[in-house]
């Protein structure tokens, strides 16, 4: 239908046009020596764009306003394409205005005004449309959407590889997709596609997940020419793992009389329960002064009775796991009398043990380093002989007097 009706338009025109040539000769080689005039119009994305075509000279010749998909918009003040968004705001024989609002980025184009003499002069306008808060420049923008951040599993459990996928659409030129894991940067996998004039960017994220990611916030920022701030989307991370426990105690050195308690302090994702206290593998002996309260196990009367081992076991749907005590209750007057005398002394007999060790063993390396070293001259070579006569015939320079020195006892 709408091809239909541009053919007629234009049959129309080149009719009117024969005729005016033919009656008007001589005001219609006025009007084919010019070209028409337009400009160029730069909107902002939502805005409205005012096209305006005009002729110098004119003898009533027609203009035309076609899109860039060469669609006729308007054929003087004829519409010729059903599109609410465009106007006609002026139309004589030396100016076609016309107006089209709620510009999108599909507008943008090279627009043509058709002066239909003989022959058609026409010539070029360009729309540029410009992302809402775009700044405007040379090349036209378009702002990018709110990014979208998919693969999250809720929960995840550990162990799992994952992949996060963060997507904005409809940039020009194509936008820049950053990945933050709580305050620190990591680096993703970028995948840019064009989509008409604008570009849909994805980027990835893929990881294998464990307990330290439990709580973790991953960040998509999406960083445009035409955006003062990046847009940012996040996403906290839920990871299921199982249970450690450990178990604290408030007391050092646990005393007769003394009140005292035990903590079962449990790591998992769900959180274990219930807390389970046994003592030496069986119950809990005295549930009246063995208080347990959640996590808790409070002894309120410290005794002798009450050393052994303390266990708490709790679970969740990814495993079961246990911590141990061992309780040893002193009595506090053997602490308070005899305890610090024993250990003064020990420490004291054990400094002069050492002490006493240290002495032997440096006078043993002297005298083992000096032995020998008091024979006289006369004598070396003697101290390995088996008996006296020979250590006199072996000294050092005696072989020939050896017998002048022997000395005969009646």
């Amino acid at each position: 239908m709408i091809v239909k009706q541009q053919l007629i338009f234009i049959l129309y025109s080149l009719c009117a046009s024969v005729f005016k040539v033919a009656g008007t000769k001589s005001k219609a080689k006025g009007s084919q020596a010019q070209f028409p005039i337009t400009q160029n119009v730069t909107v902002v994305e939502g805005g409205t764009a005012n096209m305006t075509c005009r002729v110098d000279y004119n003898d009533n010749t027609s203009l035309q306003w076609s899109n860039p998909a060469q669609q006729t918009l308007f054929f003087g003040d004829k519409k010729a394409l059903r599109d609410n968004r465009i106007e006609l705001m002026r139309a004589s024989s030396q100016e076609l205005t016309i107006r089209i609002g709620d510009v999108s980025l599909s507008d943008e184009g090279q627009y043509t005004c058709s002066l239909f003499t003989m022959p058609v002069k026409t010539t070029k306008a360009f729309l540029h449309v410009l992302g809402e808060h775009a700044r405007i420049g040379p090349v036209s923008t378009g702002v990018p959407g709110r990014p979208e951040i998919t693969g999250f599993t809720k929960p995840a459990m550990e162990g799992d590889i994952i992949t996060l996928t963060c997507t904005t659409a409809g940039s020009k030129p194509a936008a820049k997709i950053r990945w933050f894991r709580n305050d620190k940067e990591v680096q993703g996998t970028k995948e840019v596609n064009a989509t008409g004039k604008s570009f849909t960017v994805r980027s990835s994220l893929q990881f294998q997940v464990d307990r330290r990611d439990d709580g973790v916030a991953y960040t998509c920022s999406v960083e445009h020419v035409s955006l003062s701030n990046p847009y940012m989307t996040t996403e906290v991370l839920e990871v299921h793992y199982a249970p450690h426990l450990e178990i604290t105690h408030s007391l050092i050195i646990p005393q007769e009389g003394q009140y005292f308690k035990l903590e079962c302090v449990s790591i998992g994702n769900p959180i274990p329960e219930p807390v389970l206290w046994s003592k030496d593998g069986g119950e809990l002996p005295d549930i009246e002064r063995m208080i347990v309260e959640g996590r808790e196990l409070t002894i309120t009367t410290l005794n002798k009775t009450d050393n052994g081992t303390y266990r708490c076991e709790a679970s969740n749907h990814l495993g079961t796991s246990t911590a141990e005590y061992v309780l040893f209750v002193y009595d506090p007057n053997a602490l308070g009398q005899h305890g610090p005398d024993h250990a003064l002394i020990g420490g004291v007999v054990a400094v002069v043990v050492f002490i006493t060790l240290c002495l032997i063993i440096v006078l043993g390396r002297y005298l083992a380093r000096h032995k020998g070293t008091y024979l006289t001259h006369e004598a070396k070579g003697a101290e390995d002989a088996p008996d006296a006569d020979t250590a006199i015939i072996n000294a050092e320079g005696n072989h020939v007097h050896a017998e002048e020195k022997k000395e005969y006892f009646i």
